[in-house]
This record gives C-alpha cells, structure tokens and sequence, in this order.
C-alpha cells in the first residue's frame, strides 16, 4: 500500500488532488478568519487590559468538488493567547487586540483509492486587529463610564494577519500561510434594554504567497499562489441575564477568495460559506470570566465544514490612578 501511495504521489494525477485536500486542510486557518464574535464593537473605559487563554477544538468535513477524494475529515485543537487593551484616540474609544495562536491537527481521507492521514502541529499566523469608535462611544475614563449607557455605535476596524506562522516552501501542509491578510470592517452596535443587536460589514484582502510548494522533488521552480478579496457580513443577537452574564446566537456568511496558482485562476476554489452559532460570557469574580462558544456550518461552499467548540478565560484590569 506504502508503495503504491509513493507511485501515486508522483503521478501528475495525484498531485492536484492533493493540493485540494491540503487547502482545504489549511482552511482551518482561514476558519480563525470567519471567528464569529459577538460585541467586538461594545466599548471599554480607557485604561482597560484583558489577558485571554483560549482553546479551541475543530472537527468535521472537508467539502471538496473532486471525485477523486472521499470520506475527507480532519480535527484540530488551537490554543492561543491573547491581549486586549483599550485608549484614548483623538477623543474617541480605540482598541488593540493582539492573537498568538498554535495548533495540532490531524488529518484523514480516501484519494485516488489510496487512504492517507497525517499529522501536523506550529504556529498559526498572528493577528492584530485595531479598532476605534466612529459615532456613539467617546473616550471615558471608568467613574464616566460607570455612569454611561450604550444605545446605537458605530465603529470601524483593521485586523492584520502577519506571515509568522511555521511555513515551509518545499511542504505542502503548512500551517502559516506566507502571505499578509488585511480586513477593514465597519461595525454597528444597537442597545434596547437587555437586548443588544451586532452587525459587521468587511471584506479580506491578501497579498501573494511568493513561494507556495516550490523547490522539490514535484516542483524544482518557484511558483506563487494568490486570493481574490473575500467579503463578510456578520450578526448577532444577544441578552443580557445580568451585568457581565450575557448569551448570543451568531451567523456569518462570507463569499469570494478564489485562488490561482502562477496567475492561473481555480473557479472551484470559489468560496461561499456561512456558519451559525451560540456564545455565552460567565463572570465569576471582578477580574475574570469564561466564554463558551459553538459554531457550526450552515452551509458550505468549498473548504472545512467545521463543528468548533472554544473555551476562553479572561482576566481584566483597569491601569492605576495617575499620581498627577
């Protein structure tokens, strides 16, 4: 069997099969790009800091238009660290939140008649993502704060994903993906009551990977790999139980991100995708709280089919008194 999956994996058939399975495995880092994340745009005093500890677990489907591959899945676990803080910019509330995430997965599946699994663990690619209050959130220290109610805000925002994850050119399965991710955004966030509505608008734009499976037995060259803008919506409806304690259901749906290879365009990379999901925040003491989520697919295009669970503390301060 061994010798026959080594003949395979040198037949110009295998080769385009396996770098379908492949994106699609590494869509699990995509899939951190479609997070679903109620009350991103909410606003904190300034002088506000969060430490997160995050673990998500992964699992499910790849959904791939090839009839050469079958009983596709994979798993995957992401822990990642976090930092949040919130400052005064020109006036108006602005945030820094910054994602150091790792990752173990595993994956399985039938090509070209052949089974295959492997493993694979490193880092995924950081994230930092700025955000500030357009309408609704002046800057305030907490005593201000304390006494404010939220009714409609308006923000906007820029995430950036840095190519500092484990990358290497000669391998196909990577879990960095060698290349910048830019996401404007613009968020709007509308109280009544107990009740709070969520909904965001952007689009991802990608730079090109300038060394994608290049330099090995397959392929002695260079070749480059690029991704049309991916556009986004995302809701949310949340409740507030009491101060802190709060529940959310969450959908998202995302469209484009067709990729090519040397220039040359795969219209069956075209995404088209969403997922649904509940969230809940737990406080348990002044400092801390856990955060619960589940999401799943609602519909799926092309790529991971996902069923994730994550499990978030959190650990918030405010900066000390200034002596003067």
């Amino acid at each position: 069997m061994r010798q026959r999956a080594e003949r395979l994996a040198g037949a110009p058939l295998w080769q385009p099969c396996l770098a379908a399975l492949v994106l699609a495995l590494c869509g699990i880092g995509a899939a951190r790009s479609q997070q679903l994340t109620p009350r991103a745009y909410v606003i904190a005093p300034v002088g506000t800091n969060a430490a997160v500890l995050e673990v998500s677990h992964l699992q499910g489907e790849l959904q791939l238009d090839s009839a050469l591959i079958s009983g596709a899945t994979t798993t995957a676990t992401l822990p990642s660290v976090g930092y949040y803080r919130t400052f005064d910019l020109l006036g108006r509330t602005a945030s820094l939140t910054l994602g150091l995430p790792y990752a173990f997965g595993k994956f399985q599946g039938t090509a070209v008649g052949v089974p295959h699994s492997f493993e694979r663990s490193g880092r995924l690619d950081a994230s930092l993502r700025l955000s500030v209050n357009l309408i609704g959130g002046p800057a305030m220290q907490a005593q201000e704060f304390a006494r404010w109610r939220q009714r409609m805000l308006l923000g906007l925002s820029l995430k950036v994903i840095a190519p500092s994850g484990q990358y290497d050119s000669t391998r196909l399965v990577n879990w960095g993906a060698n290349r910048w991710g830019f996401k404007p955004e613009l968020g709007y966030s509308q109280r009544w009551g107990h009740w709070l509505l969520d909904t965001y608008v952007g689009g991802w734009f990608y730079t090109t990977n300038p060394e994608y499976f290049s330099r090995n037995a397959f392929y002695p060259g260079v070749r480059d790999q690029s991704e049309s803008p991916i556009g986004s919506f995302e809701g949310h409806i949340s409740y507030d139980v009491i101060q802190r304690l709060w529940i959310s259901f969450d959908a998202n749906y995302w469209w484009g991100g067709r990729t090519a290879l040397n220039g040359i365009s795969n219209p069956r990379t075209e995404q088209k995708s969403s997922r649904v999901g509940l969230t809940a925040s737990v406080p348990f003491t002044v400092h801390q709280s856990l955060k619960l989520s589940f999401s799943q697919g609602a519909y799926v295009r092309y790529g991971g089919n996902y069923r994730s669970v994550s499990l978030a503390w959190q650990y918030s301060w405010f900066d000390a008194p200034s002596s003067h």
